[in-house]
């Protein structure tokens, strides 16, 4: 007998924890959509790319910083990984540092770059910049570099 009320009141207490679970995780979840749908601290300005075949070309973009937040010019801005979806083009450097422009406080980087076959090739990068928002924060992010090169005869 003494048993079986141990189990029952287990049984509760399972039931309990999976009930007070449940909205738990849910709020975790929303926690996490929200913070991956919050706005990055740089606005992403990358320019495809027309070369002929053969002839090294530049690819320019540009990371401007949006209100409420200063670039961390301490940390060393680059565009690093950079590859072509279909070997169509060859980049002379693995890194690429970033160029700050005082003007605008926006980061520069051209990218040098080949391209080894006619058409359109996929390329892309990840940008690893830092940055400052109020006083107190400071973080280093990762960002996407997609763009096209075009090569022509």
């Amino acid at each position: 007998m003494r048993n079986g009320l141990a189990l029952a009141t287990l049984a509760r207490l399972r039931a309990v924890a999976l009930i007070a679970a449940v909205p738990l995780a849910l709020a975790a979840a929303a926690v996490e959509r929200a913070a991956a749908e919050e706005p990055s601290a740089y606005v992403v300005e990358v320019s495809d790319v027309t070369a002929k075949v053969g002839e090294p070309a530049v690819m320019q973009a540009t990371l401007k910083v949006r209100d409420g937040y200063r670039i961390l010019t301490a940390y060393n801005n680059r565009v690093i990984a950079l590859s072509s979806f279909d070997d169509g083009v060859t980049f002379e450097r693995r890194m690429v540092p970033a160029a700050l422009r005082e003007d605008n406080g926006a980061l520069e980087f051209s990218v040098p770059l080949r391209a080894t076959k006619p058409g359109r090739h996929p390329i892309n990068g990840i940008f690893r910049v830092g940055y400052i928002q109020g006083t107190d924060e400071m973080a280093m992010v990762s960002l996407r570099l997609i763009a096209n090169v075009t090569g022509t005869e």
